[in-house]
């Protein structure tokens, strides 16, 4: 237990190091950049351990290992719902997570705004944008953005705090950062101030181009 609250520790402090130093290079500060612990694949003793090293914002994608996990941990931790939603999941869902980091089409939303209303709950969303153009990714295309956000205004149980992408894994600097920058440049079009990108491979290169989250895993728990 010891050497993994120990490896953790480590892992923490060198990816805050990395965060602040990349923030400082976009003329920013670490504290700008919210970290998001993504914990799929990590045990609930992990989970723990970060909660009590300070992290307070977790991701997961499934809603059975989640489901532990919310209940193992304080109830001040920040949940997001990082994969995608099944509508016929979504009431759950609603349950689980405050933060919802990805709609990825309209129909999402409207089941989302049903059950949020029946649970007299408010979500606070991203809508995700397949900004690199991936078959096999999900998300808004780009152009297509402004019509979802305007789709969306009347929600009032959805709030819309900003967008989400995801790379094209092991792609070439060039295109990491052509990516982020559309999507921070989206954002900007729209008044959306937070933008979820970068992951345990590229999170410095995404908050050197704005990203106001990151959603770590491997880079947190190897």
């Amino acid at each position: 237990m010891d050497n993994m609250r120990s490896r953790l520790a480590r892992n923490l402090a060198h990816v805050r190091a990395q965060i602040e130093a990349a923030a400082v290079r976009s003329g920013r500060t670490g504290a700008e950049v919210r970290l998001v612990a993504v914990t799929k694949t990590a045990t609930i003793e992990e989970t723990r351990a970060l909660y009590d090293l300070g992290v307070r914002e977790f991701g997961e994608n499934r809603l059975e290992k989640a489901r532990a996990k919310i209940e193992a941990l304080p109830g001040d931790v920040r949940w997001h719902m990082i994969g995608p939603i099944q509508r016929r999941k979504a009431r759950a869902v609603v349950s689980l997570f405050p933060h919802i980091d990805s709609v990825d089409r309209l129909e999402v939303a409207e089941t989302l705004q049903k059950h949020s209303e029946e649970q007299d709950k408010t979500l606070q969303v991203l809508i995700e944008v397949n900004v690199s153009g991936e078959e096999t990714k999900h998300g808004f295309d780009p152009d297509r953005v402004g019509q979802a956000l305007e789709h969306l205004r009347p929600f009032d149980r959805v709030h819309v705090d900003g967008l989400m992408t995801m790379a094209p894994f092991g792609a070439p600097e060039e295109v990491l950062r052509s990516v982020f920058r559309s999507l921070r440049a989206l954002a900007s079009e729209h008044g959306l101030h937070e933008v979820s990108m970068g992951m345990s491979d590229d999170f410095r290169i995404a908050v050197e181009e704005g990203a106001t989250q990151v959603r770590l895993g491997r880079v947190l728990f190897e």
